[in-house]
């Protein structure tokens, strides 16, 4: 984390899921801020301008997918890494591939996946942002237990990507 901060913000409505996160990150070495809701998050990031954000999706106020719309709409954010930590809907994820998301980790997640999911963010933040034409850049989390299907593909950076399929 040479050229950054290994500051994240994690964004939940759920003091439960936001401790967790914020214990197993800092456990890692990262200084982890949180908001509860996708408008603390657009007031907390002008203020402590992380290297990454987690967002859920389904918050009060502002959800995840709306306050990533609006970080990739402002110029002084559109860079800034961008993971869904939640349990989405397909049409949640297409959403999020849309607003340009790089990364999802389904919930309920491993604790190594998120901590792996946050390196390589810091690695897309080190390298100047997010951008990556294309949607998610990489994916974790085992949605298998419920009978749904996951189907991934090579990224040419490296990474590998991750897109579940309720079937």
């Amino acid at each position: 984390m040479s050229g950054t901060s290994g500051r994240v913000l994690v964004v939940d409505d759920s003091e439960v899921i936001r401790q967790l996160i914020r214990v197993n990150l800092e456990l890692e070495g990262f200084q982890v801020v949180t908001a509860a809701d996708g408008a603390e998050c657009l007031e907390v990031v002008r203020r402590v301008r992380p290297d990454v954000v987690t967002l859920d999706v389904v918050m009060p106020r502002l959800d995840g997918l709306r306050t990533a719309a609006r970080l990739r709409a402002a110029p002084a954010t559109s860079r800034l890494p961008i993971a869904i930590v939640s349990a989405c809907t397909p049409a949640d994820l297409d959403r999020g591939e849309s607003v340009g998301v790089d990364g999802y980790l389904g919930k309920p997640f491993d604790p190594a996946d998120l901590v792996a999911l946050v390196r390589r963010l810091m690695v897309l933040s080190e390298e100047g942002g997010s951008g990556r034409p294309g949607g998610f850049a990489y994916g974790f989390g085992d949605s298998s237990r419920d009978g749904s299907r996951e189907s991934s593909r090579d990224d040419p950076g490296g990474f590998r990507s991750q897109r579940t399929e309720r079937g």
